[in-house]
């Protein structure tokens, strides 16, 4: 009898779990079906996590080549292997490319006291003191380096991301960047050398290459080949920094963005979902999490992004200006135009002027929009939270909502400025402003009393 009653209780037992489930899918279909309640997350293919080290390896080590970043361990994936030691060959190639882009700026000022104020001698000044100050930039982030990449294998360790792109888009980008950059350089060097061919066609090819490619360096020192050299190897430095300090940023804006969406991407799967409160709250820590990887970076990088966005201005707007005034008109005091060199038959400054432009606008409008993307990521929750459904709403929802409305999450350069889509508008209401005012700045009545006090330079920006 004992055994017969133990059965019925336990028959008695499994009856009553039977009513609760249908009792509870009874009560779900009045909201939805249990089929399409169900976060659907995409199933990753890949088990290889996309890390930092890996996505942004070969992009850092180009930077290592001229000198920038000096960290030891960089293509390691082990974060614990990435050091800045002060006695490494890098520190002492990066102090040594620092001490001489220090030499080019101050020379440009030196030569920038001797004469009137021109275009011609401003350029230079604002091209060396960037790129000095651009590269003092990269050192001190360089310092910081080891504990931001120890944070962010922290948050890989604790929420990995599988985007398999990443990589791939870094790697593209910086063959990209970095191959347009070579054929801007290459073009410069092919209009200097037609100029200097009519400025100097008594000197040899390459000393009337030098003075007339450094003017503020030749017209105070003696020429010599290993100073011609050295010059110009400090040049092509800073023309690769100018270009870099774009790509750093995109790739840097590439790789918080992924992690964000990654966030996003559950958010949008659970969007009109009834789902428990511990969802949430998972999701509003995951999203703060990345949220606080964005802020950590920001603190490193906000000095470069800030140069990067004012070199760009800058350089837009001469670039805007010689291409109008001298390159594509030909009247500059050294165009081959009328002689026909044979190189481009005279219009390698055209050539070159357009091209540069066109790439310059290019690359500005690009980090513009790609670093906006962290924080048009960081606003996709907004109406995935505000479509949760009443009887799903609670707390952690709520809490979500505030910190989604009201935090910032974006790069800023230096906190003077936050990269947004709005930014691209206002930079580019600055540059026309600035336009109309180097076409009065250099204006007719000007230039005629500075042309006589400098000949044989012409402002070809980098």
């Amino acid at each position: 009898m004992i055994v017969l009653k133990r059965k019925e209780v336990t028959i008695i037992q499994l009856e009553n779990k039977e009513m609760r489930k249908k009792h509870v899918r009874k009560n779900m279909s009045a909201w939805m079906s249990p089929h399409t309640n169900r976060v659907h997350v995409k199933k990753k293919t890949w088990r290889t996590p996309a890390t930092f080290q890996k996505s942004l390896k070969v992009t850092l080590v180009m930077g290592q080549i001229f000198s920038l970043l000096p960290v030891v361990g960089i293509c390691s994936d082990d974060p614990m292997n990435v050091r800045f030691v002060y006695t490494s060959w890098k520190c002492f190639y990066s102090t040594f490319s620092i001490l001489g882009q220090i030499y080019m700026a101050l020379m440009c000022v030196y030569n920038f006291s001797l004469f009137l104020t021109s275009l011609n001698n401003v350029a230079p000044l604002i091209f060396y003191t960037t790129s000095c100050i651009t590269m003092i930039m990269f050192y001190d982030a360089a310092r910081a380096w080891p504990t931001l990449v120890q944070h962010i294998a922290h948050t890989e360790l604790i929420d990995p991301n599988y985007d398999k792109k990443l990589t791939i888009k870094c790697n593209i980008t910086c063959a990209v960047v970095l191959t347009l950059a070579l054929l801007e350089h290459t073009l410069s060097l092919l209009s200097k050398f037609a100029a200097a061919s009519v400025c100097y066609p008594d000197e040899s090819v390459y000393e009337g290459f030098i003075k007339h490619s450094f003017p503020s360096i030749f017209q105070v020192l003696p020429y010599s080949t290993a100073l011609g050299v050295l010059t110009q190897f400090l040049h092509f430095q800073s023309t690769f920094i100018w270009n870099f300090s774009d790509l750093f940023v995109i790739c840097m804006s590439y790789y918080l963005t992924s992690r964000l969406e990654h966030v996003n991407e559950r958010l949008l799967e659970a969007q009109g979902k009834y789902l428990p409160e511990t969802f949430w709250r998972t999701t509003r820590e995951d999203y703060c999490r990345a949220t606080k990887l964005v802020r950590k970076v920001d603190d490193v990088i906000s000095g470069i992004v800030f140069m990067s966005f004012a070199n760009n201005l800058i350089f837009v707007c001469l670039q805007l200006f010689n291409t109008l005034e001298d390159g594509i008109k030909g009247k500059g005091e050294c165009s081959s135009r009328t002689k026909g060199t044979p190189l481009l038959g005279g219009y390698e400054a055209a050539i070159y002027f357009v091209f540069s432009l066109i790439f310059l606008i290019s690359r500005s409008v690009a980090v513009s929009l790609i670093a906006a993307q962290v924080n048009t990521a960081s606003e996709v929750p907004v109406p995935v939270l505000y479509d949760v459904p009443s009887p799903a709403y609670c707390v952690e929802v709520q809490r979500f909502i505030d910190q989604v409305n009201g935090d910032n999450v974006a790069l800023s350069g230096l906190k003077f400025f936050s990269v947004t889509r709005s930014l691209l508008l206002s930079v580019a209401g600055t540059i026309v402003t600035y336009e109309l005012v180097m076409f009065q700045f250099n204006s007719p009545s000007t230039t005629s009393t500075t042309s006589t006090v400098q000949p044989n330079t012409t402002t070809i920006a980098p």
